[in-house]
């Protein structure tokens, strides 16, 4: 069967976020989804030190390596797939990072308002 492919918040092909670091839910460079992504890991963000520094203070360090997991920690202008809660919450924060819409899943505009994401575009 083969699998549909995903759209982004264009209503075009979803493009891949980033492959250095290798991010997205299936660790394959895209912000797809699917039933076990319970943090719905679909806004392609180039992530801020404000950003950063922000989730860590809710109790999600992503600057901090974690070879385990193979994740190698992020640093300011890497490119990664954010739980689409997590985005909006930063956003209300007011420290949002900007996102590129050609590689954020459609299923984030179930959780953000086009018109809020569309201030945060990237080309």
């Amino acid at each position: 069967m083969a699998e549909k492919k995903a759209k982004n918040i264009l209503g075009t092909e979803l493009q891949s976020c980033c492959t250095n670091p290798v991010t997205g839910f299936f660790r394959d460079g895209y912000c797809r989804t699917g039933p076990a992504d319970r943090g719905t890991h679909v806004v392609c963000a180039i992530v801020t030190e404000e950003f950063l520094t922000f989730t860590k203070s809710k109790g999600n360090d992503l600057s901090t390596p974690q070879p385990e997991y193979d994740f190698p920690g992020l640093k300011a202008g890497d490119a990664w797939c954010l739980c689409a809660l997590r985005w909006k919450e930063a956003c209300e924060a007011g420290v949002a990072p900007p996102l590129k819409p050609e590689a954020t899943h459609e299923k984030t505009l179930e959780f953000i308002d086009k018109q809020i994401l569309e201030k945060y575009y990237i080309q």
